[in-house]
């Protein structure tokens, strides 16, 4: 067994959680798109501060076409966590297909400046009811 070196620790000890839904009162009813929200929650349980200072996205759709986003912070925030807090947000993708994908990671530095990576699990944009 290896030992984690302490870039693994620090993401190990940063958690995320997201809950979609379907946005459909966001698009004409005549669109040919999907929108979905995603709340995001992010949880530090390191002991000291992290600040996200960058995202990645790669949003999947049911056909298969894929679009990345990148940019600095999330919805116009660099925030800073403390041990034991939590920082929640709202944001939005619209795809072509009724069912896609997310995953990505987020980019955080402690207080130290030490920098790390947060990797994102893929989870799920789906209507209501269209899978099992």
């Amino acid at each position: 067994m290896t030992t984690p070196t302490p870039e693994s620790n620090l993401a190990e000890l940063v958690s995320i959680r997201v809950v979609t839904r379907h946005l459909p009162e966001h698009l004409p009813s005549d669109s040919d798109k999907f929108a979905f929200a995603y709340q995001i929650t992010i949880m530090n349980h390191n002991s000291c501060a992290v600040t996200l200072t960058h995202r990645y996205w790669l949003v999947t759709d049911a056909n298969g076409k894929q679009t990345e986003v990148s940019g600095e912070g999330v919805v116009g925030k660099q925030p800073t966590i403390e041990p034991g807090e939590s920082f929640q947000y709202t944001s939005g993708s619209v795809i072509d297909t009724q069912v896609g994908t997310m995953q990505g990671h987020y980019e955080m530095k402690t207080e130290q400046g030490e920098t790390f990576r947060v990797p994102i699990d893929p989870f799920r944009l789906a209507l209501p009811n269209i899978i099992n």
